[in-house]
């Protein structure tokens, strides 16, 4: 499931929930709820963590185990 894909990028980068949580703009439960699932997050938010993890949608999503990067523009 993509949150998994959250919590482990998180980690991988030694972040905390309130740090994610800052970058998202919103509380640390409300992001605590994406990485267990408990509810959804919103597209501008998966867009958002791809952008800084540097990775693609699909990794982030879980379509892909390829990390790939995010298209720059």
């Amino acid at each position: 499931m993509y949150f998994e894909q959250l919590k482990n990028l998180r980690t991988d980068f030694d972040k905390t929930q309130q740090e994610i949580a800052d970058l998202l703009n919103c509380q640390r439960e409300v992001y605590r709820r994406y990485e267990k699932g408990q509810r959804e997050i919103p597209v501008w938010a998966l867009i958002k963590l791809a952008q800084y993890y540097d990775v693609s949608l699909d990794y982030l999503l879980g379509l892909t185990n390829k990390k790939g990067k995010f298209p720059v523009k």
